[in-house]
């Protein structure tokens, strides 16, 4: 047989394989042919340079004037006074986790604060406030490194990088939100650090289980675990790490990956992604309570065991054993209940008797009297207080308006319709058996066990006499005839075991007993605590509800936010002579990513319809593998953190965009890149990339007055207003 006839008969060899998504896991190789235009990018000198200045440039938009204004602006008084309690070790209330509260503290320590400043009106010569700024500046300052090596490690080119940085750096909202003590920056910073970490371990993939490849799978969870231990918002990016992992491991079941590497896979992300994170965010709550060791203004949203255990509460030190004729205290055990409360006004229907709530926070009208049934006395004469024991019939009396908790068939709850009525009828001397009831101990959590009554440690139920029902408080809010507190009902089927149904004493006086160090007698859980802290977050952030019936010109519907309708004047005071910051956007950067991240889902549908009509291929080989690996983690970032603000019922703020803003501009800086390199010339892509740069800088130095403080009059500035709905120098809603 000749040579060119073997030649001809010899077979091709097979086609690569092509894989389904960024997800896949492809062999690596040394040899990519010169035709595919997509590397993997290297990390080199000139690299190094760029970021250098590109930091220097974000630094001076973050510090410059920094300190210009020495008053406490927006909400410094919130979170530099939540430092100042770190500092003096005083138990707070928030709805925000403790990570960047810990780092505003770490700041007032650092400038020497005493904690003496409660961060209302203009800081006092001891107060470096200048410093403090200075220091959270540093996570604004730390988004223009971050957006360049995310962008890097997504192999775009270096020029798309520098763009992506500038973007960051010249957006107004972001800059001026990242130069005030607040928590903002850190909330950016590490939700930047999640995307460039998910970025480096996606572009590490060829290298699974490599030291480069644990690290990065490692940064991703510190960084998840950070972000969402500075606010909720956080776990967005969770939801966005999770959906991506999930992707990622069914591409490499249907690649058909071998079962036991497929495992190995699952059992890393599960340590890095969920147990990391979760250690992270669940140490942040120890710090937390290790450091608020002192009562303060938040330790009464707090279990009664939590706040007896804190120096200096008031429930430290008190009776342990409740006996008749005491004066008590009671709180439902259902989170976000309260205290058990009554007040001189009436139901509106039923009975129309006296209301009887629960109530968060301390009042008289939360103090009861325990009494033997049917005006038996309160047993004062008695030379040795005879304790309350499981099972006794008691009547309990309300301290201010003399009368007795009181339930009966007659009339439902007002809400609660299933279960019956629960009000304040009759006195103490009256013989009513609907005033009784008996007293059922569920739970002791202290040493002694002998069937009395225990402040705080002892778990009971109030089970009505005359109609077997509980007494319940579930957290149910009464409408504004019943000033929105809690609704008390008697239901007829719940548990014992329910919270709803479980009191326990929480402040108890007797003159006639000694009084007992109630921190001996309880037990504090840290798992406990953390759930409950937890739980207490979650219901203040619910109880944050936007009043539509009231203009408030700080709050601002998500569905404007990508259309910079409604940009939000920082300080009360608009007055010639005041410094003012407006959080206002780069509308060039806002209206243009915005366009851009409406866009892409129809672009990538017209790729696939071009694809499943077999059309020329519009791709070269790679590009599109790589155009999605990038398009799908930015744009999937932008949708994760935008889109379920329209779920939320709480207050929002424009600020709130700005994670979402950040994989927007990311995404823009993608995007010029991708349609330059397939529509135009390598010379005159560098002009498209420099004429976007030069325009974003341009438009941030129009707004900067705005951006950096402006004292003289709002007027002389009003051609800086681009849309009517802008407030900027005259608010047309407010009087």
């Amino acid at each position: 047989m000749s040579p060119t006839k073997h030649n001809k008969e010899k077979k091709e060899p097979p086609p690569p394989l092509q894989h389904k998504s960024f997800a896949a896991y492809p062999a690596h190789t040394d040899s990519v042919s010169a035709s595919v235009p997509y590397q993997r990018n290297v990390w080199d000198r000139q690299d190094r340079w760029i970021v250098a200045a590109l930091t220097l440039l974000c630094a001076f938009t973050r510090l410059y004037r920094i300190g210009r204004r020495n008053v406490s602006s927006w909400d410094e008084r919130h979170f530099g006074k939540f430092g100042a309690l770190y500092i003096n070790r005083t138990f707070y209330h928030d709805l925000h986790p403790p990570t960047a509260k810990l780092l505003v503290a770490l700041s007032e320590v650092m400038a020497g604060h005493n904690g003496t400043f409660n961060f209302k009106g203009e800081y006092p010569p001891y107060v470096n406030y200048v410093f403090m700024r200075q220091f959270m500046a540093l996570f604004g300052i730390g988004l223009a490194p971050l957006a360049y090596l995310t962008c890097h490690q997504l192999n775009m080119r270096r020029r798309a990088c520098v763009l992506a940085a500038l973007f960051v750096t010249l957006d107004n909202a972001t800059c001026v939100m990242s130069r005030f003590i607040l928590l903002d920056a850190p909330l950016l910073f590490f939700t930047a650090a999640s995307l460039c970490s998910v970025a480096g371990l996606q572009n590490s993939r060829h290298q699974a289980f490599s030291r480069t490849w644990w690290r990065w799978l490692l940064f991703t969870g510190a960084s998840l675990g950070l972000v969402a231990s500075c606010k909720w918002v956080g776990f967005l990016t969770i939801g966005l790490v999770g959906l991506y992992t999930i992707d990622e491991l069914l591409n490499m079941y249907s690649d058909c990956l071998a079962i036991k590497t497929l495992a190995s896979h699952f059992l890393a992300r599960v340590l890095c992604l969920i147990v990391v994170p979760l250690i992270i965010y669940a140490a942040c709550f120890k710090v937390h309570f290790v450091v608020l060791n002192r009562s303060g203004p938040g330790d009464s949203r707090m279990p009664p065991a939590f706040q007896a255990s804190l120096i200096g509460s008031p429930l430290g030190h008190q009776p342990f054993t409740v006996a008749y004729s005491s004066q008590l205290t009671l709180r439902s055990l259902h989170s976000g209940s309260g205290l058990l409360h009554s007040h001189a006004h009436r139901y509106p229907m039923g009975s129309q008797q006296q209301q009887i709530t629960c109530y968060g926070h301390s009042d008289t009208n939360n103090e009861w009297i325990i009494a033997r049934p049917q005006g038996e006395g309160f047993n004062d004469t008695s030379s040795v207080p005879e304790p309350v024991r499981h099972g006794d019939v008691v009547s309990l009396m309300h301290r201010q308006t003399k009368t007795m908790l009181h339930s009966h068939r007659a009339h439902m709850a007002p809400v609660s319709t299933k279960d019956y009525e629960v009000t304040a009828y009759g006195k103490l001397g009256w013989k009513d058996r609907n005033n009784n009831w008996r007293i059922e101990i569920v739970n002791e959590q202290s040493k002694v066990v002998n069937g009395e009554l225990h402040a705080i440690t002892t778990q009971f139920n109030l089970r009505h006499v005359s109609t077997n029902c509980l007494l319940s408080a579930a957290a149910v809010k009464l409408p504004s005839w019943g000033f929105r507190q809690t609704e008390v009902s008697c239901s007829r089927e719940g548990s014992p075991q329910l919270l709803a149904n479980l009191w326990v004493v929480e402040k108890h006086v007797n003159a006639r007993l000694p009084k007992a160090d109630m921190r001996s007698m309880v037990k504090r859980s840290f798992l406990r605590d953390f759930v409950q802290l937890n739980i207490v977050m979650a219901r203040s952030n619910n109880a944050l509800i936007p009043d539509r019936d009231k203009y408030n010109h700080l709050e601002s519907d998500p569905w404007t936010w990508p259309l910079l309708l409604y940009p939000m004047r920082m300080l009360g005071s608009w007055k010639k002579g005041d410094i003012k910051y407006y959080e206002v956007g780069n509308p060039l950067l806002w209206w243009s990513s915005t366009i851009c991240c409406v866009l892409l889902p129809l672009q990538i549908f017209l790729y696939f319809a071009r694809r499943q009509r077999k059309a020329p291929a519009v791709w070269a080989p790679g590009e599109a593998l790589h155009y999605w690996n990038g398009a799908k983690l930015l744009w999937g970032g932008w949708f994760m953190h935008y889109i379920p603000f329209f779920a939320m019922g709480r207050v929002t703020y424009i600020h709130h965009v700005l994670p979402a803003l950040y994989f927007a501009l990311l995404l823009l800086a993608f995007e010029i890149d991708y349609l330059c390199r397939r529509i135009l010339q390598n010379r005159l892509q560098n002009v498209i990339v420099g004429i976007w740069a030069v325009a974003a800088l341009a438009v941030f130095c129009w707004f900067a007055p705005l951006t950096f403080g402006y004292s003289g009059a709002i007027e002389e500035l009003k051609y800086r207003q681009w849309l009517p709905t802008w407030n900027l120098y005259r608010d047309k809603y407010m009087v």
